[in-house]
């Protein structure tokens, strides 16, 4: 049995632990996001946003999608899918029916909040880089490096719902980054595909066969808050001066 000392409790500042003792109710939750402090790092403001979020549900779920433990080798199959969130939290966006390229900006402005939600060790490379294939330019969306896993990550922008076809190209972005960019020294690159919404049945068998490793999420931006909104929240002139104090 280990010693009261090694329980990550007695190893986060008493602000961090009132947070997670008064936000979170089961054992397994607070001992997750005390581990998950130490691991990265966060401030309490960070730890209160991550509670907010439910990044323990999203970052958790058995139902993530993705390949990673057919075309990776333990451990790094392991890491890369607990780095994986079944669903992106974009709530520092306000809007809806983005295109993509308005989605990518949006992403790009809001680098820190953006670098946060993907979790730890995501160093920015660029948007829409170019590479070259037969004579022919390609971009891809974003281009990332994890310090911690060593290796680029591709992510893919979709403002819809996820279809078998992004696979392929991902897969095609993976391949060229691996054989033209990656240093021998890194691991093998990884993509993500993050969509409006991601049908599971669709894109589990999407994923499952190919050779290069993907994982598929979905993201939710907030609502934009608009007149008609802001009608039924607050309320009006007459309401108010019939308001009886």
């Amino acid at each position: 049995m280990g010693k009261l000392e090694d329980l990550p409790f007695f190893n986060i500042p008493w602000g961090h632990n009132r947070e997670v003792i008064d936000s979170l109710s089961e054992v397994m939750q607070k001992l997750w996001y005390a581990n998950q402090t130490i691991k990265n790092g966060w401030s309490r403001n960070v730890l209160m946003h991550q509670i907010k979020s439910n990044v323990y549900k999203r970052q958790t779920s058995i139902e993530k999608t993705h390949n990673f433990d057919l075309t990776l080798p333990n451990p790094q199959s392991e890491l890369v899918a607990d780095l994986l969130k079944d669903e992106y939290n974009f709530e520092f966006l306000r809007g809806s029916n983005f295109k993509e390229r308005e989605l990518e900006d949006h992403l790009i402005n809001n680098i820190t909040k953006f670098l946060l939600e993907l979790g730890k060790g995501f160093a920015f490379i660029g948007k829409q880089y170019h590479i070259e294939v037969g004579e022919q330019d390609f971009y891809i969306d974003l281009l990332f490096y994890n310090i911690e896993l060593s290796c680029f990550v591709v992510i893919e922008l979709k403002t819809g719902e996820f279809r078998p076809e992004y696979a392929g190209k991902l897969g095609f972005y993976l391949s060229v980054i691996d054989e033209k960019i990656k240093k021998k020294h890194y691991q093998n690159t990884i993509g993500i595909i993050i969509c409006t919404k991601n049908n599971k049945e669709i894109s589990k068998h999407s994923v499952r066969f190919m050779t290069k490793p993907i994982g598929v999420s979905e993201y939710k931006i907030a609502e934009k808050i608009t007149d008609k909104k802001i009608k039924e929240i607050v309320p009006s002139a007459d309401e108010i001066e019939g308001i009886k104090i």
